[in-house]
């Protein structure tokens, strides 16, 4: 008895794994862990520090251990929101040049929107200083 899983068919065609799912899942996991630590932190001390008004928020900002640590949450989501929107993508979008258009447009606007947010992060850090 064979222990092979893959039919003749797709030994053939030479479909299967890509082998990158693997690591594409561990990123997932890695990142969501990130996020499990990060995402109450933000909003327990982001809703605190809102509690005195805008002054207060922006003075929480300027702080440079909760500037990097807000840094560090958007970049964890806006990479984990892009793995995921990866899988969607790559799951159903049949046409190949319509899938790598949106998979290379996925990662633009990911880095793109983490970009201007943090920026943003630093501008109100920096200008504190």
């Amino acid at each position: 008895m064979s222990h092979q899983i893959r039919t003749p068919a797709a030994n053939v065609r030479g479909l299967g794994a890509s082998r990158a799912g693997t690591g594409h899942y561990i990123r997932q996991r890695v990142s969501a862990l990130a996020l499990l630590v990060l995402v109450p932190w933000f909003v327990i001390s982001g809703l605190l520090a809102m509690k005195g008004g805008f002054a207060s928020a922006h003075d929480w900002l300027a702080h440079p251990l909760n500037a990097i640590v807000v840094i560090l949450t958007l970049g964890a989501a806006f990479y984990h929101m892009r793995l995921g929107m990866q899988v969607v993508i790559e799951d159903y979008i049949a046409k190949t040049s319509t899938r790598q258009a949106l998979l290379v447009l996925n990662t633009f606007f990911a880095i793109g929107v983490f970009a201007a947010t943090a920026l943003s992060v630093l501008n109100i850090w920096i200008s504190a200083s």
